[in-house]
């Protein structure tokens, strides 16, 4: 899952990025609401985590300006805010889950997955090609019933070749959904997963391969 943190205290926000990257998730950082506003823009996170006290203002003044314009990105609330009164306010603004600090790692993590079901009500959480299927929740995959392992960014990549299977997929948009802000993008990287991808896909018995459109980007495809 691709996470978009906003908190400004730096040893809180190693501490969360640590815990979600532990876990596969991609995790964008930034430490206040003019930054996140930009980050925003790139339209690739799934969930976005929101501290009220930053340097510029109360993250409250962000999340109503998201829905207000129609983002409906699950947001989860970070806090030291935490009496029933602030919980209604953040929940009225159109947060989807508020966390008062400090929180335990578990309970963190099991209301992102929580936010991540509740949005896939409206975005198919399974999708398929064939015989291959994945759990767009969790990453699982599975061929003919029997699971995949899959390396988080090998994964990820999947996840968007078959939500677009039929349909060309540009190479920006793989990399925007695989890589985080920060990560350093070498030339050959998305090249060598997919690689990598197409031999496990093959060496399972999936009926659906990915096809390279020179120049542009990839495509998988169902057996013909």
């Amino acid at each position: 899952m691709r996470l978009l943190l906003v908190e400004d205290e730096p040893e809180m926000a190693a501490a969360i990025i640590r815990v979600l990257t532990k876990h596969g998730n991609i995790v964008d950082h930034v430490p206040s609401i003019e930054q996140a506003r930009e980050a925003l823009k790139a339209g690739v996170h799934e969930t976005m985590l929101l501290d009220r006290q930053l340097p510029d203002g109360d993250g409250m003044t962000l999340l109503s300006e998201m829905r207000r314009n129609g983002n409906t990105t699950p947001v989860i609330l970070l806090t030291a805010h935490d009496t029933s009164k602030d919980r209604v306010q953040g929940l009225d603004e159109g947060a989807d889950d508020y966390i008062g600090k400090p929180f335990v790692a578990d309970e963190l993590l099991a209301r992102i997955r929580a936010a991540g079901r509740r949005a896939s009500n409206y975005a198919a959480s399974v999708v398929s090609e064939g015989n291959l299927s994945m759990d767009t929740t969790t990453l699982q995959v599975t061929v003919a019933d029997e699971t995949l392992e899959l390396p988080r960014r090998e994964a990820l990549t999947l996840q968007i070749l078959l939500r677009r299977a039929g349909r060309t997929v540009m190479r920006s948009t793989l990399e925007e959904a695989v890589y985080g802000f920060d990560d350093e993008i070498q030339s050959n990287a998305l090249d060598s997963h997919i690689s990598r991808l197409r031999k496990r896909l093959a060496d399972s018995g999936a009926a659906a391969t990915i096809h390279t459109v020179r120049g542009v980007g990839y495509i998988l495809k169902g057996a013909e």
